[in-house]
């Protein structure tokens, strides 16, 4: 844990899939899937390990062993994806204390963002669907930038379209590899633990971390929320 900027939060940024969501599993039920289709095996430690919080056009490759046209890589993707959307839609809801804590920080002033490498198809599906989306002005997606996580592009662009000084942004994030963007941004960083252990997340330089949002640590929730 570290002290909070002596500036104001002037943002808050999330991640999307098991930040907002807790469906990170689906997506591993689904790459496993997918990988066994072209027969290739692939862990889920892998997959929280190398893949989480990369773009399709990064992770396809890397799993495949070779570069698909983009037609083919675009086509593929889709497949995996829409096997995602088919296992997660029937528990589709937001993770414990999301709506309450968004509503509380737009009420306190606080500019909002989802930055994630989801392709949209599936942001639509999931802010939709839970009806997150009216929170978030600006959704940064991969189509925003040329790398993913654990570059801090994404980051970047979503304290850009708020307006907002890096150093004042918090990120919300389930993945060793947000962590680490989050953290190259110059950023807070505060890990949720639906995907990899708080010991992980720590290690990797989140400053706080969570189970969900029903609960927040009190230096953070002080920072975030200051009482008036």
């Amino acid at each position: 844990m570290s002290s909070p900027s002596p500036r104001p939060c002037a943002a808050a940024l999330f991640d999307l899939d098991g930040t907002l969501v807790d469906n990170m599993r689906f997506h591993v039920q689904a790459w496993s899937a997918f990988a066994r289709a072209h027969g290739l095996e692939v862990s889920g430690e892998r997959f929280e390990r190398e893949f989480a919080g990369k773009r399709n056009e990064e992770i396809l490759p890397v799993l495949l062993g070779h570069n698909p046209p983009p037609e083919a890589l675009t086509r593929l993707a889709e497949q995996k994806e829409a096997h995602y959307r088919e296992l997660f839609a029937p528990h589709l809801q937001p993770l414990a204390g999301a709506r309450a804590l968004l509503t509380r920080l737009q009420a306190a002033g606080r500019g909002l963002a989802v930055a994630s490498a989801a392709p949209r198809v599936n942001r639509d599906f999931v802010l939709g669907g839970t009806g997150l989306g009216t929170f978030f002005p600006h959704v940064i997606g991969a189509e925003h930038v040329t790398r993913g996580k654990p570059f801090p592009d994404l980051f970047l662009a979503a304290a850009r379209a708020l307006g907002a000084e890096p150093a004042a942004c918090v990120v919300f994030e389930d993945a060793i590899n947000g962590v680490l963007a989050a953290r190259a941004a110059g950023m807070f960083a505060v890990g949720v633990t639906t995907l990899v252990p708080a010991e992980a997340l720590r290690e990797a330089g989140a400053h706080w971390v969570i189970n969900d949002y029903t609960s927040l640590p009190g230096e953070l929730a002080a920072w975030l929320l200051p009482e008036p």
